[in-house]
C-alpha cells in the first residue's frame, strides 16, 4: 500500500459535539469533515466502531463485526418516517457538552430504536431482511443479543443450555422479533454511517478506523466461534488470557483478560474468521490500523489466574500464514501496523514481510540520552507520525509532566526558541506545542496525526484514555464553541508549508 502525503485529525465519533450527550452520525460529523476539508487535511482517525464494554472501552467489545448503536443519530430515523421530531428531541441530553454521557445515550437509543422499529412498513422490513441476509455475521450477533437480554444481561456462559452455541441456534425461532429488531439495528447503523463516509470522499478525506486485535471473552465471536479459541470447551473458561509485558504505560504489565486465538483452529479453515473481519473493517474504513500488531508475530500470553501480566510468556504468533491469507481475499490490502512497544527481531521481519506502514509517536522520543526511532528525523517515508495517540497525554500534558530535562530537550528539539523556565508563561505553551507539531508535519512520513485536544493545545484533563486505568475514560467531548475556535488559518498554513 502506498500511502498518500496528508495530515490528520483524531476524533472519535464519540468526542463529536452534538445534542445527545455522545457524538453520533449526523450534521455535526458532516460539519467536521467540512472544517478539517477546508484546513488541507485529508485524513481522520476514529477510534473502533464496535460497541463498548460496561467501561466504556472501545477495544474490548461483544462484537468484532457490530456497529455502537450509540452512534445513530435518531433524527436520521425522523427523516426515515420512523420517529417524529419531538420523539427525537427526547433524547436531548441536559448536561455538560464536554463530558460523554454513555449511560443516558445508551438507554434513550434503544428507546428510540425499539419505537422506530415497531413502526416499520412492509417495504423497510423487506430492506431490513436483504440487509441481515448479505451479513454472515448478523444472525449470530442478533441471537446473542436477544440471548443477552432474556438472561438479564448475563454473561453467555452463564445462559444454562443456550451457553452451547448449537443448542441456542437450533432454538433460533423463538427469538424470531427480538432478533429482527437488533438486525434492524445493525441496518441503521451501516446504513448512516455508509452517508457519512460517502460525504467524507466528496470531502477528500479518507477514514483512518482502528482494529482491535482480540474480542472480549463475554461476546458474539467467543460464544459462536469458541473452538477458534483457546477456551476449555467443559468448564468454558480460558486458560490463558491476553496482556501485554511491563512497558512504558505500566511498570506491572497490562493484564487485558481478552481470550487467546487457537492459531492453528484458524489455519485450517485458511484464517475465514479474520478474512470476514478484515473485510468488515474495509467496509467502514478506508485505512485499517491494527491495535496490537506486534501480536501476530509473538504474543503475551499469561495464565487465567494471574494476578498481573508479568507471570506470561512469549508465544509464537501466525505470522506470514494468516497475511498471504488476508493478502488472498484483499490483495495489497490497505493496512496500517500498530508497532508500538517491546517487540524483538521477529515482529521487525513480519512487518517487512507486510510492508505494512508502521507508527512512530513523537512523545516517546523525548529521551535526551537516545537517539530514539520516535525522533521524526529518523522517521521513515512508510509510517504514520502521530503528535500522540489515543493512550498519550495530551502534548500540554505531557509537557507540564515530563521531567524538566525531557522538556528541555523536547523544547531545543522542536527549535522553541523560548527559555525552558519561561515555556509555560503567557502564550509560549501555545508555541511551543506548535514547534512540536510542525516537527511531526515536516517529517519524512507519510501522514501526520494530531488529536483535536493538540489542535486546540488542551491539557491533560482533555485526555481520552489512561492505559492500565480501567475508570475515567473515553469521556472527552467537543463543544461546537470548541472547533469554532480552532486557528484553522495556522493548520491551513503548516498542510500546505509540509506538504500535507
Amino acid at each position: 500500500m502506498e500511502l498518500k502525503r496528508g495530515a490528520g485529525v483524531l476524533l472519535n465519533i464519540s468526542s463529536l459535539p452534538g445534542p445527545y450527550g455522545i457524538g453520533v452520525f449526523g450534521e455535526e460529523a458532516k460539519d467536521f469533515l467540512q472544517r478539517i476539508a477546508k484546513m488541507g487535511f485529508t485524513y481522520w482517525q476514529v477510534l473502533p466502531f464496535q460497541p463498548v464494554d460496561p467501561m466504556h472501552s472501545p477495544y474490548t467489545s461483544c462484537s468484532a463485526f457490530a456497529g455502537n448503536w450509540l452512534y445513530i443519530d435518531p433524527r436520521g430515523l425522523v427523516k426515515e418516517g420512523l420517529l417524529t421530531q419531538q420523539e427525537a428531541r427526547s433524547g436531548f441530553y441536559p448536561g455538560t457538552p464536554y463530558t460523554a454521557d454513555y449511560e443516558f445515550a445508551g438507554a434513550r437509543r434503544l428507546e428510540s430504536l425499539r419505537l422506530a422499529f415497531s413502526r416499520l412498513g412492509d417495504t423497510q422490513r423487506q430492506a431490513v431482511e436483504a440487509f441481515a441476509a448479505a451479513q454472515k455475521w448478523l444472525p449470530d450477533f442478533a441471537l446473542y443479543q436477544s440471548l443477552k437480554g432474556a438472561h438479564g444481561q448475563r454473561a453467555w456462559w452463564e445462559w444454562g443450555e443456550y451457553a452451547q452455541y448449537s443448542y441456542a441456534a437450533a432454538h433460533r425461532e423463538e427469538f424470531a422479533e427480538e432478533t429482527a429488531f437488533w438486525e434492524f439495528v445493525q441496518f441503521v447503523f451501516f446504513s448512516q454511517w455508509e452517508e457519512i463516509k460517502s460525504f467524507a470522499k466528496e470531502e477528500g478525506v479518507s477514514i483512518i478506523g482502528d482494529m482491535p486485535i482480540y474480542v472480549a471473552r463475554d461476546s458474539c465471536d467467543l460464544w459462536s466461534n469458541l473452538p477458534l479459541f483457546l477456551i476449555d470447551a467443559k468448564t468454558l473458561s480460558p486458560q490463558k488470557v491476553a496482556g501485554v509485558p511491563p512497558d512504558y504505560f505500566s511498570e506491572d504489565g497490562q493484564l487485558w483478560g481478552n481470550p487467546l486465538y487457537d492459531w492453528d483452529a484458524m489455519k485450517a479453515d485458511g484464517y475465514r474468521w479474520w478474512v470476514d473481519r478484515i473485510g468488515m473493517a474495509f467496509r467502514c474504513y478506508d485505512i485499517v490500523r491494527i491495535d496490537h500488531f506486534r501480536a501476530f508475530a509473538s504474543y503475551w500470553s499469561v495464565p487465567a489466574e494471574a494476578k498481573t501480566a508479568k507471570e506470561g510468556e512469549w508465544v509464537e504468533g501466525p505470522g506470514h500464514a494468516l497475511f498471504e491469507a488476508i493478502a488472498a481475499a484483499y490483495p495489497d490490502p490497505a493496512i496500517l501496523a500498530e508497532d508500538l512497544g517491546v517487540f524483538g527481531e521477529d515482529v521487525v521481519e513480519l512487518l517487512e514481510f507486510t510492508d505494512f506502514p508502521g507508527m512512530r509517536v513523537i512523545q516517546f522520543g523525548f529521551d535526551p540520552d537516545s537517539n530514539s526511532t520516535h525522533l521524526p528525523h529518523n522517521y521513515p517515508q512508510n509510517c504514520i507520525a502521530y503528535a500522540g495517540t489515543h493512550d498519550n497525554n495530551t502534548l500540554l500534558g505531557w509537557l507540564w509532566e515530563a521531567t524538566p530535562a525531557q522538556r528541555q530537550f523536547a523544547l531545543d528539539y522542536c527549535g522553541f526558541e523560548g527559555k525552558g523556565d519561561s515555556w509555560s508563561a503567557g502564550g509560549y505553551q501555545s508555541a511551543s506545542c506548535r514547534k512540536i507539531l510542525e516537527a511531526v508535519w515536516r517529517s519524512p512520513a507519510s501522514i501526520a496525526i494530531a488529536s483535536l485536544q493538540d489542535l486546540c493545545g488542551f491539557g491533560s484533563d482533555a485526555r481520552m484514555n489512561v492505559p492500565g486505568v480501567p475508570e475515567h475514560n473515553w469521556l472527552y467531548r467537543a463543544a461546537e464553541e470548541t472547533l469554532d475556535h480552532i486557528d484553522s488559518a495556522y493548520y491551513t498554513k503548516i498542510n500546505r508549508l509540509f506538504s500535507r
